[in-house]
């Protein structure tokens, strides 16, 4: 399985820095990651459902740590490249 489009959206909050899409294979898109400052720097966040009780259940994620790292590796490489080329839209082996 490989990342083949990442298409990253800045948002100007707090602590969310950017929305992201991915698309695997040329055939599979997951939408609404998250790219968050944390204390110890940036990390994605998985598209996530809010529950009745308030607390949050992703909704699509990894289930190993080897994919988890490979997804956050191209998604914070893109977000990297767009804060260098200006901070607008991004998108790796897309437009």
């Amino acid at each position: 399985m490989e990342v083949t489009e990442v298409r990253v959206y800045p948002v100007d909050e707090e602590k969310l820095r950017a929305y992201v899409t991915i698309t695997f294979d040329h055939c599979f898109v997951v939408r609404d990651l998250k790219i968050i400052q944390g204390t110890s720097g940036l990390f994605v966040s998985m598209p996530s459902k809010k529950r009745k009780d308030g607390t949050y259940k992703d909704i699509a994620h990894p289930i190993n740590n080897e994919t988890r790292r490979m997804i956050e590796e191209k998604i914070i490489a893109e977000d990297q490249k767009a804060l260098s080329e200006g901070g607008g839209r991004r998108a790796l082996g897309g437009e």
